[in-house]
């Protein structure tokens, strides 16, 4: 059984750790060697079920597409055969076995994995070898996969939900390469060929860009000794990486306004510059998202769902990537309630501003993040990605466990030092998808307007 993901997990790497409860969840006893060839393995031994999870991660995502799908349908090629298995015997390899296998690229990395039995790991472990290394690239193969994917984005343009973050993304980010859409888009993929993908692979797909991580039921020397014969033959040096510009700062409010002719709703977002992955007051920025709109329970979500009846949900996130992130309050609502659901967000935001978050509002929402949900690394799957996401971000063993320890010593003056500091408040930037010619005038008074097509190529 295949399935092709679009994002490494880190989001829900981070997201987990929301659950560690009174009880800190810390990282196991595990192995890093660094390879002759430039490689990093790591090793995680965990006994409690027969299965194993390999994962081979590149550093190499959307931030690094000369043209937009460059990493994702790159990823997706490792699916579509070797060089000596086509794409129906590679398949039928892995699924006699019972292997689940799938492929991923978010904006800073990509990976291919696997779970499997370990009495088979001398069957799928060479597979995923040569699928890394030795993709069939098959012109028919590639031409056929990419007919689906397009299929799959044309379908996705029929929801604004699913396209609402490629837009805040391109708001916010205009002009850096985190503006990247990830998946790409119809119009970009028109254009982009198997030699593009062949090039994406050899400039990046290189040992000393690339880790292999195992987590489960092995002994890790004799791992270790799989590894080596299986990878140690990949030669080669990544390109060179272009150093990514500063974030860009925004100088006024914005509105991109994205015309939908057939919505009945209007869907928006609203926020502004986040935080980095590693930055060390991720720990308080959670707990203060949580009251804000990180939970149902939480000021948002009252009142324009419980309160007001203005939707159905609404909520607020931090996403982090490696040098910066983006802060994104979201809901939607009816066209003819557009702008009182859209003033009422803007009113609850202000209120970490002028009524601030007590004490006992501050306990709960610490209770909330340590004990909301059970940890969540009892899986082979689950701790690859962990290691994953230190491997490619540096999210190091001290934050992770320590992670509960932050939260409690949280007190009510970090969490005011924290909204100032990572709560953008002026310049917000706004996206709105719906009918523009029924809303237009109503989102102009949130800021400049630019207009969009949701079936056309954003030119910001």
């Amino acid at each position: 059984m295949k399935r092709i993901f679009k994002s490494v997990g880190l989001v829900a790497l981070l997201s987990s750790l929301c659950g560690l409860a009174n009880a800190a969840f810390t990282l196991p006893e595990h192995q890093k060697v660094v390879l002759d060839n430039g490689l990093t393995v790591m090793l995680l031994e965990q006994h409690e079920v027969p299965l194993i999870n390999v994962a081979v991660v590149v550093k190499a995502g959307a931030v690094l597409d000369d043209k937009a799908g460059q990493s994702a349908l790159t990823a997706d090629s490792l699916l579509l055969g070797t060089q000596s298995l086509d794409k129906a015997a590679f398949e039928q390899q892995l699924d006699f076995v019972g292997a689940s296998y799938s492929a991923s690229a978010n904006l800073e990395a990509s990976q291919l994995a696997s779970t499997f039995a370990s009495k088979d790991v001398d069957t799928v472990l060479p597979l995923i070898a040569e699928a890394v290394l030795q993709p069939a690239f098959d012109q028919k193969a590639f031409a056929d996969h990419k007919t689906r994917y397009v299929a799959g984005l044309v379908q996705k343009q029929e929801s604004p939900r699913a396209m609402i973050r490629d837009y805040f993304n391109a708001l916010v980010f205009q002009g850096h390469p985190y503006s990247n859409v990830q998946g790409g888009t119809p119009q970009s993929l028109e254009v982009l060929s198997l030699e593009d993908v062949r090039t994406f692979h050899q400039q990046w797909y290189t040992p000393d860009n690339s880790a292999v991580i195992v987590t489960g039921d092995f002994d890790s020397k004799a791992m270790l000794k799989a590894v080596k014969k299986a990878f140690a033959q990949w030669q080669g040096k990544h390109a060179q990486k272009p150093a990514l510009p500063a974030l860009p700062k925004a100088d006024k409010s914005r509105v991109l306004l994205v015309n939908k002719g057939d919505a009945r709703e209007s869907t928006f977002m609203i926020g502004g510059p986040g935080i980095a992955i590693n930055d060390p007051d991720y720990v308080p920025v959670l707990v203060v998202n949580t009251v804000l709109g990180g939970r149902f329970t939480s000021w948002l979500n009252d009142e324009l769902r419980v309160n007001s009846g203005l939707t159905y949900g609404a909520r607020s996130s931090f996403d982090r990537m490696g040098q910066g992130g983006s802060f994104a309050m979201s809901s939607f609502t009816q066209q003819a309630t557009t702008k009182a659901a859209m003033d009422l967000m803007l009113k609850t935001y202000q209120r970490l501003w002028e009524q601030g978050i007590d004490d006992a509002l501050l306990a709960s929402a610490k209770a909330y993040v340590k004990g909301q949900f059970p940890p969540d690394y009892e899986t082979a799957a689950d701790l690859a990605g962990l290691l994953a996401d230190m491997f490619v971000y540096g999210v190091n063993e001290d934050f992770i466990n320590r992670f509960n320890q932050r939260v409690n010593a949280l007190d009510s003056e970090t969490v005011a030092a924290v909204i100032e500091r990572h709560f953008p408040r002026e310049n917000l930037q706004f996206v709105v998808i719906g009918q523009s010619s029924a809303i237009k005038d109503i989102v102009a008074e949130y800021g400049e307007v630019t207009l969009a097509e949701i079936r056309e190529p954003l030119a910001l």
